[in-house]
């Protein structure tokens, strides 16, 4: 797929600087960027590979001040990094073909109801009084449960399991062999020193434009549900237990765990391998760095922790120097 400059400050809604005629036909990194391709550059620390970049259009901020010559054709935007994942989209939706499809080893229990031009993919099962939305991709191996609810515009990926009853909006991508909905980890321990198993009726609910990366899992609650609210991203390898919910526009990378009951606000964001313990309360906008444990509540929005147990990022930094120098004596 071709695309002149001048079409990409249109979708973008940019400005040319340099040939708006010039032809790009794939993406690459700006350090590896080579005729034909479309790069971009919004990292400060990056800046020299625009003078030598052999890419043909670069995408860079509209504030950009170049202090050598560009040889590449730049479309100044008013956010570069935003701007290519925008365009990454529309060349991802053009290249999309909604057409139904039944893979001929699937199947559809007949109470369950299909939208308008679903794909199913072979050996995917979908249970009875499930209901797919319209322009939904279940794709090879899916398992959706009895009574399940997904969702328009949503892709689900080769592997993935969806117990029985759960409930995922519109515009939800969820990757490969993540697992929805399994029982949370919940057992009350016995007078002869064994542990009962406690039954998990609740369920989970994802809402709209949530991603969930491979292989993560996210348990159903033991009673009322675990809720992902909207908007939020999800990296693999992740663990949400019973009853947790997570606030709007919520990111969180690789290897993060949750425990059951928890409740995370708004526009959190948390590194990789953070650990949250359960039953606590965390407010908005609060950040953890890679490796966080957090033990008790936050109650102040818009903090910045690292460490565990968790502290105050500048008072953590202070801390560790103080235990470097003292390991050093």
């Amino acid at each position: 797929m071709e695309f002149k400059a001048k079409d990409i400050a249109e979708i973008l809604n940019g400005r040319v600087e340099g040939n708006p005629d010039v032809k790009i036909s794939s993406f690459a990194r700006i350090e590896s960027g080579r005729p034909g391709t479309i790069c971009f550059f919004a990292n400060p620390k990056y800046e020299h590979y625009v003078y030598e970049c052999k890419a043909d259009i670069i995408i860079v901020n509209e504030s950009f001040v170049p202090q050598r010559p560009v040889s590449a054709t730049m479309i100044r935007v008013e956010n570069a990094y935003a701007s290519v994942a925008a365009l990454l989209d529309y060349v991802t939706s053009m290249k999309r073909s909604y057409k139904r499809y039944r893979g001929f080893r699937s199947k559809c229990a007949w109470s369950s109801k299909i939208g308008k031009k679903v794909y199913v993919g072979d050996f995917t099962f979908v249970g009875k009084k499930a209901v797919i939305g319209d322009y939904t991709k279940l794709y090879e191996q899916v398992y959706v449960g009895d009574g399940c609810r997904i969702g328009k515009h949503c892709i689900i990926y080769p592997g993935v399991k969806i117990y029985p009853g759960m409930e995922i909006g519109d515009n939800v991508i969820i990757h490969a062999n993540a697992v929805i909905g399994a029982d949370g980890f919940g057992f009350a321990p016995m007078e002869d020193g064994t542990y009962k198993k406690i039954e998990h009726t609740g369920n989970v609910i994802l809402e709209d434009d949530v991603e969930i990366g491979a292989n993560t899992t996210i348990d159903k609650s033991q009673m009322g549900s675990t809720i992902i609210r909207r908007g939020t991203k999800i990296d693999n390898l992740c663990q949400i237990a019973h009853n947790v919910e997570i606030g709007e526009n919520t990111v969180m990378a690789a290897q993060t765990g949750i425990a059951g009951s928890t409740k995370l606000g708004r526009h959190c964001m948390l590194g990789g391998q953070v650990g949250i313990a359960g039953h606590l309360n965390i407010a908005d906008n609060t950040s953890f760095g890679a490796q966080t444990g957090v033990i008790s509540n936050i109650k102040e929005p818009g903090k910045s922790f690292l460490g565990t147990p968790a502290l105050p990022y500048r008072l953590f930094l202070k801390s560790y120097a103080k235990f470097k120098k003292a390991g050093e004596e």
